[in-house]
């Protein structure tokens, strides 16, 4: 039987779900997930691996007017997604509605290959209201495959799941078969570390936050890991660490077991709070910090 590989990139505004969808077709949480807007900031891949077929899931950053130059570096992410698709999915919520999408429409409008429109969150209304949604993005995308999920609740992922699949052209492996994303260890342990911080601060702060992970060291029994939280203002620096440091070590508590059950085995967690102001804006900076 011959292979089939290819990269099956999503697009979509923030916060509908993007995240939620390639660890439910992944089967596992490979990526961040927060209700806040911009938790994705990157261009993440997910790798999905049969016998016959290696499924390459693309996240990316919600699709947003630009404010501050890391923004146009998620952007960025955003249009090589639509350079390299075999299959587009375009993502939308149930209540989105197309006169209302012009950013993701006008982004899709570039892509000529296949493309998917998936209607998520069917599970906040009823059978009228999907069937209704499901209606309206046809009309307005005519030729275009256009479905209901619910990433969070698993509705129709296996089908969608065997429908992707199916829809890859014959190729060779892009990764090795055992690869479960493009991104090693590090990376994803200072995401685990920033999805403490969106979890346990409000406001500015998450947005100002980058998080560096500084050593990497695996003994036998332990990981012995050092990171820097940046931040932007010396205010900000002191929310993070609390009277007496109790809010830094409430943070490095939460991650810490995550990141034990991301690696398998203890792990030493040594955080530390720095400010760099303007590192959003600086290109050099947002470079060093891998954007």
């Amino acid at each position: 039987m011959a292979h089939k590989a290819g990269y099956v990139n999503i697009i979509g505004e923030p916060n509908v779900g993007k995240s939620t969808l390639v660890n439910a077709l992944l089967g596992e949480k490979l990526v961040i997930t927060n209700p806040k807007a911009q938790t994705t900031r990157h261009r993440i891949l997910g790798i999905l691996n049969g016998d016959d077929h290696q499924l390459v899931l693309s996240d990316t950053p919600g699709i947003l007017e630009p404010q501050y130059k890391l923004q146009q570096r998620m952007m960025h992410a955003v249009d090589e997604a639509l350079i390299d698709a075999d299959v587009l999915v375009m993502l939308v919520e149930l209540g989105q509605t197309p006169e209302r999408s012009e950013l993701l429409l006008k982004r899709a409008s570039r892509f000529d290959g296949t493309k998917l429109l998936l209607v998520n969150k069917i599970d906040t209304g009823d059978q009228v209201k999907v069937a209704e949604a499901l209606q309206r993005w046809q009309e307005a995308l005519p030729g275009v495959k256009v479905a209901a999920i619910s990433a969070l609740h698993g509705f129709n992922i296996d089908d969608l799941r065997s429908w992707l699949i199916g829809h890859l052209p014959e190729h060779p492996p892009y990764f090795p078969k055992d690869d479960l994303s493009d991104r090693d260890q590090r990376f994803f342990v200072s995401e685990i570390i920033r999805q403490h911080v969106l979890d346990q601060f409000k406001q500015e702060v998450p947005y100002s936050t980058q998080v560096v992970v500084n050593s990497f060291g695996e003994a036998e029994d332990i990981v012995r890991i050092q990171a820097d939280v940046i931040v932007m203002r010396e205010s900000q620096k002191g929310i993070l660490i609390g009277q007496g440091g109790t809010a830094l070590r409430r943070l490095g508590t939460a991650a810490r077991k995550d990141i034990e059950a991301f690696v398998g085995t203890k792990v030493f967690l040594d955080l530390k709070v720095k400010v760099d102001p303007d590192w959003r804006e600086d290109e050099k900076k947002l470079r060093n910090y891998g954007y």
